[in-house]
């Protein structure tokens, strides 16, 4: 599977997410690679963010998920 231009893969606690620049505000999109749900994942504020800033979101995202269904606990 190739990357999308300007993304990269960040392996974070076991789980590989694909984050590009976001094209419709000034962040990140998240695309969680290795989660059960195809095509879920986040979205992230803050422009030029290192990669320590990125997988702390990443972390706070995974703390979110519910693990009987794989998407951000209600």
């Amino acid at each position: 599977m190739s990357t999308p231009e300007g993304a990269r893969r960040l392996t974070v606690d076991g789980e590989v997410f694909e984050v590009r620049p976001s094209e419709h505000h000034q962040g990140y999109d998240f695309d969680w690679i290795t989660g059960p749900n195809s095509g879920y994942g986040f979205s992230g504020n803050g422009p030029h963010m290192d990669d320590q800033a990125l997988v702390a979101q990443i972390r706070s995202f995974l703390q979110q998920i519910d693990p009987a269904t794989g998407y951000i606990a209600d």
